[in-house]
């Protein structure tokens, strides 16, 4: 076994992870990564965010080419997809990413110990790899490991009919009928990719509306859209259950598509709804109901380091658990599973290590959906203001009315912006649109410096864009909009 001293070893070469450790490292700590892939980048690079905007990308051009290319004078002729190409094109983006990740670390001077950690104390920390085990200790610890899908207790993942968001990145075909479990961004995402491949696509959703973190009329116009767009959107149906695929007698087949000398079948996912039972074919689900804090095999009993009592890890204001010299950030904590919360956690923990003052505003962490259109918000909702009792004025403005969206074909939502009735604040804001999650960013600035509604309507917007519309909605509030009654 051999052994090496640093000042702080981060578990997890995420978004968090590996931001943490080059933050550190450019403070002038001794830094370590450990990290079980044989690539950096954790979930988001390797099998999350990164892959499954490579195929919304191809999906969104496919569709294009499909539905809307004649109408813009573009003849295509016939338009098909090759989905070994899309996915060979997918796993390039994933590959360029995380090998730029590697020689960041590299150019760095950061060795990555490649295998599972477990804490042995919470000053030692063994690393299994290939080539054994290696005993590392350190002055502080960061636990960066991420989260993983949450499974159905009666639907374990099999990898091929009952799947999660890992194995929906990496179809060898498109699916026939697809069922999703849940209405939330991943789900409707990846539902959204082979939709537009050709899948019959069904979601469904317990809650009594998909997104449900959004205001009602941003959700009533999405659903609207994606129901458009082909998607079959169930809500307030509770699963419970599902028939695995038979090949005996009674198998619902698809002859129609598949052809009657090679029979497929299907398997059944049943739900209910105010007591009525649901069926709903499939030869995939997608159960995407959430992910849940991963420190399996961490051995954090050993290193005495407490979980709330949702598994995650128990850290104060500045991130640090009750074991002084370990930290911890991003999906293991409580707050919302996004890489970009992650990152911002990981500087701001390198700092704190490095006697700097780190900073993360966790009032203001960004929510996308990366559909086409995209949904995107920031602080407070409309419908949460009201239910609080909050005096607001709102400000919204249609991308219909969008120079720049009306010359691209982009005219699908708007622009809501809250604002404190009293002050002017921007107290937060919704977008479902082409892009909301770049333009939104303008919003989180503004907020940032406790801007007010005026001052985003002040703000000069090269024309024609589409974040003109942002100035748009800030003039809104005061009922001073320019291009809109």
């Amino acid at each position: 076994m051999s052994s090496e001293n640093y000042d702080l070893v981060v578990i997890g070469a995420g978004p968090g992870g590996y931001v943490c450790a080059f933050r550190a490292a450019q403070l002038g700590l001794k830094v370590a990564l450990v990290e079980k892939r044989a690539t950096l980048g954790g979930t988001c690079l390797n099998v999350g965010c990164i892959p499954s905007k490579a195929l919304l990308h191809t999906s969104e051009q496919f569709a294009w080419a499909k539905h809307h290319a004649a109408e813009s004078g573009i003849k295509l002729g016939s338009v098909a997809a090759d989905l070994a190409a899309i996915l060979q094109r997918k796993d390039a983006v994933v590959n360029k990413l995380v090998g730029g990740v590697g020689l960041l670390a590299k150019a760095r001077k950061i060795p990555v110990l490649t295998g599972t950690a477990s804490f042995s104390s919470p000053t030692v920390l063994a690393v299994k790899g290939d080539q054994g085990v290696t005993e590392v200790t350190a002055k502080h610890f960061v636990i960066a490991t991420g989260s993983a899908p949450v499974e159905l207790p009666f639907m374990k993942f099999d990898g091929t009919t009952v799947v999660s968001s890992d194995h929906a990145i990496a179809f060898s075909e498109v699916p026939r009928k697809m069922v999703v479990v849940g209405g939330g961004a991943i789900g409707l995402e990846l539902g959204s990719v082979w939709a537009r491949f050709g899948a019959d696509v069904t979601v469904v959703e317990f809650l009594p509306k998909i997104i449900a973190t959004f205001d009602d009329d941003i959700v009533r116009h999405f659903t609207r859209l994606l129901q458009k767009q082909g998607l079959k959107i169930e809500v307030g149906a509770k699963v419970t259950g599902f028939i695995a695929p038979s090949t005996g007698v009674g198998a619902s087949l698809d002859d129609a598509r598949t052809g009657a000398d090679k029979p497929r079948p299907y398997g059944k996912l049943l739900a209910e709804r105010d007591g009525k039972k649901l069926e709903f074919e499939a030869d995939k689900v997608l159960v995407a109901v959430g992910r849940r804090p991963y420190t399996d095999g961490l051995g954090l009993d050993q290193a005495g380091v407490e979980l709330d009592d949702k598994k995650r890890v128990k850290v104060d204001a500045h991130l640090r658990t009750n074991v002084k010299n370990i930290w911890a950030l991003g999906d293991v904590v409580a707050g919302p599973m996004l890489a970009h919360k992650a990152e911002e956690d990981g500087v701001a923990v390198a700092e704190w290590i490095a006697g700097k003052a780190g900073h993360v505003n966790w009032d203001l962490v960004p929510a996308i959906v990366y559909t086409e259109p995209e949904v995107a918000s920031i602080g407070l909702g409309e419908d949460a203001a009201k239910a609080q009792g909050r005096a607001i004025n709102v400000g919204k403005f249609n991308f219909a009315a969008n120079g720049r969206a009306i010359a691209v074909g982009a005219t699908d939502g708007f622009v809501k912006i809250i604002a404190d009735a009293k002050t002017d604040r921007i107290l937060g804001a919704q977008i479902l649109g082409t892009n909301a999650g770049e333009i939104i960013g303008e919003v989180v600035t503004h907020m940032e410096y406790g801007g007010s509604a005026e001052d985003l309507g002040r703000t000069i917007h090269a024309h024609p864009t589409i974040s003109e519309s942002l100035k748009e909605a800030g003039l809104a509030v005061s009922k001073s909009a320019i291009h809109a009654l």
